[in-house]
């Protein structure tokens, strides 16, 4: 696994400057490139625009499975882990639905994190399209 395995808590104000960052990145994207494209392209552009902000991002950064400490050969590519304390799911969907929800837990839970975002582009006004998930 990556170094965002690592169970980075920063202080709750911390994670909300963060994703405060992460969301204005977004709707920045989102005003560039408006709804209707793939999840892939929002992807790229949050990458390039996260890091134009100085931001630290790791993008499909891959979660391998394991049972009872072995391996099971599968794993899981979280979309973006930013400041290696955030974890960014992104959709390009009609509507989020529980499944989104649960795979940012999943996510979250694998990596040790405590907050996530799902942000959805595919919304005529971005922010109706973003959810902040913790644990």
């Amino acid at each position: 696994m990556g170094d965002a395995e690592h169970s980075h808590r920063g202080t709750e104000a911390q994670r909300y400057r963060v994703s405060d960052t992460v969301i204005a990145a977004a709707i920045e994207v989102h005003k560039e490139l408006g709804p209707g494209l793939f999840e892939s392209a929002y992807e790229a552009a949050m990458d390039i625009e996260l890091k134009a902000r100085g931001v630290e991002v790791q993008r499909q950064l891959e979660v391998p499975m394991t049972y009872k400490g072995q391996p099971l050969g599968s794993s899981y590519r979280v979309d973006l882990v930013v400041e290696r304390e955030l974890v960014v799911e992104l959709k390009a969907v009609e509507r989020l639905a529980p499944v989104h929800t649960a795979q940012v837990l999943t996510y979250l839970r694998l990596l040790k994190l405590r907050a996530g975002l799902l942000i959805n582009f595919n919304h005529a006004q971005l922010r109706q399209g973003v959810k902040r998930i913790s644990l």
